[in-house]
C-alpha cells in the first residue's frame, strides 16, 4: 500500500485511466508507463451471489447495478482512491453501445460524483504510443476483432471492419476439441483460457494448409495440464486452437481479409502508408506466432484473384508498441491524460445540466453556433 500513499494527496492533479474491456479491465494513473493492475471485468452479484460479466447485462437497470458494484470494487480495493471529484479517462471502442456509455457516465457522475470524464476512442488513443499519426489499428480482444484505419490522426470510418473472431471463438474451439477427445469433460472458462495461453500456439500457413488432409504433418507432442485433475492436451488441439481466426466464413471473411478490405475502402494515396504501419493490439494478438501467420496470410491473399487487381501493395510492415499488446490502448489513454485537454472533458456540472453525454454522431452536438446578426 505504500506505493499508493502519494497518490492520495495529489489526486486533484492525477487522472485515473480505465480501459474496460469485455474480459479484462486495465486501470492506473495518467503519466505512468504501465497500468497499476489488470482485473477481470466481472463482479459478484449481491442478490444471486454469482460471478457475472459486466457486458452480459439484461437491461439498463441491471447494467447500472453491475457497474456500481464493479466500479466500487475497482476504486476502493484496487485503485485505492476516493472517486469523488477525481478526473477519469475511459477508453472505449467506437462500436460501444450508446446505452453502455450513457449508463457508465450516469454511474460515475451521479453515484460516485467524479469531477470530470474524458471518453477516448481506443483506436485513436493507441496511435499516441507511436511516433506516427498514420496507423492501421487491429484490435483482437475477447468478443470481437475491430479494425479502423487512422490517417494523419483522423479515423477513416467508412473503412472500419469488425468480426466475431477473437478469444471467445478460440475458447469454443478448444472446448469442442477437448470434449471430442475426452468425453464428459467439463472445463470452466478460466481453465480453458489458461490452457490456451500456456499450451496453444498459432501454426504456420504451410502446416495449416495440410491439416485434415492425407498429407497432414505429424502433430506436436501432447502436454499435461495440471490441476485438480490432470488433463492431457493433445497436440492437434494445441495447433488447431487459433485456426478459427483464419478460416473464411460464408462471406469469405477472416482476420486477414479484414485488413485488405479496409485498405481497399481507403483512398488510393493512403493505402501504401497504412499497409506499412499496421499495429496489433488486444490480448489475442499476443499468441505465439500470431503476427508471423498474419503476415503470411496477407502476402498469400495479395496474389489471389480477389485482391491482385485491387491492390498493388508489395509489403506489409508492423509496428512494435512500447508496451504489451493487451494494454497498449491503456498506455495511449495514459499519455492523453497528462495533456491538458479541457475541451474533451465532460465536467460534472455540465453533465448534471444536460443529463447526457455528447456524442459525435448526434446532430445536437455538431451544430455550429451562429451568433452573427442577420441583416434584413
Amino acid at each position: 500500500m505504500l506505493r499508493y500513499e502519494g497518490i492520495r494527496y495529489i489526486s486533484d492533479k492525477q487522472m485515473v485511466v480505465l480501459d474496460i474491456g469485455s474480459a479484462y479491465t486495465k486501470f492506473g494513473y495518467a503519466g505512468e508507463a504501465t497500468p497499476r493492475g489488470i482485473i477481470r471485468t466481472e463482479v459478484k452479484c449481491p442478490e444471486s451471489k454469482e460471478i457475472r460479466r459486466i457486458f452480459n447485462y439484461i437491461d439498463i437497470d441491471d447494467l447500472y447495478q453491475l457497474l456500481v458494484e464493479f466500479l466500487h470494487l475497482l476504486f476502493f480495493r484496487h485503485v485505492a482512491i476516493s472517486p469523488k471529484d477525481v478526473r477519469i479517462v475511459v477508453l472505449e471502442s467506437l462500436l460501444t453501445p450508446t446505452q453502455f456509455r450513457e449508463t457508465l457516465a450516469k454511474v460515475l457522475f451521479r453515484h460516485f460524483e467524479v469531477g470530470s470524464l474524458m471518453l477516448l476512442p481506443t483506436h485513436l488513443a493507441t496511435i499516441s504510443t507511436l511516433g506516427t499519426d498514420t496507423v492501421l489499428v487491429l484490435d483482437v480482444g475477447y468478443q470481437e476483432a475491430t479494425l479502423i484505419p487512422v490517417y494523419e490522426g483522423v479515423p477513416i470510418l467508412k473503412a472500419w471492419q469488425a468480426l466475431p473472431l477473437a478469444a471467445c471463438a478460440v475458447h469454443e474451439c478448444i472446448k469442442k476439441d477437448l470434449t471430442d477427445s475426452i468425453p464428459n469433460l467439463r472445463i470452466p472458462e478460466k481453465t480453458v483460457e489458461d490452457i490456451k495461453v500456456r499450451t496453444c500456439f498459432v501454426t504456420t500457413l504451410e502446416r495449416s494448409a495440410k491439416l485434415g488432409t492425407d498429407d497432414a504433418p505429424s502433430p506436436p507432442p501432447a502436454v499435461k495440464y495440471p490441476g485438480l485433475k490432470t488433463i492431457e492436451i493433445p497436440g492437434y488441439v494445441r495447433e488447431r486452437a487459433f485456426e478459427v481466426l483464419w478460416e473464411r466464413d460464408n462471406d469469405n471473411l477472416s482476420i486477414s481479409t479484414m485488413i485488405l478490405d479496409a485498405i481497399v475502402k481507403c483512398p488510393v494515396d493512403t493505402r501504401r502508408q497504412l499497409a506499412e504501419n499496421i499495429l496489433l493490439i488486444g490480448g489475442t494478438t499476443m499468441a505465439k506466432g500470431f503476427a508471423s501467420r498474419l503476415k503470411s496470410e496477407l502476402n498469400t491473399l495479395l496474389k489471389s484473384d480477389l485482391y491482385s487487381d485491387k491492390l498493388k501493395i508489395q509489403t506489409f510492415k508492423f509496428h512494435k508498441a512500447p508496451s504489451k499488446p493487451n494494454y497498449t490502448a491503456w498506455l495511449g489513454g495514459a499519455i492523453f491524460g497528462i495533456a491538458d485537454l479541457p475541451a474533451r472533458c465532460l465536467t460534472k456540472e455540465n453533465y448534471l445540466k444536460s443529463n447526457r453525454v455528447p456524442d459525435w454522431v448526434c446532430l445536437l452536438d455538431n451544430q455550429k453556433d451562429d451568433t452573427s446578426n442577420c441583416g434584413i
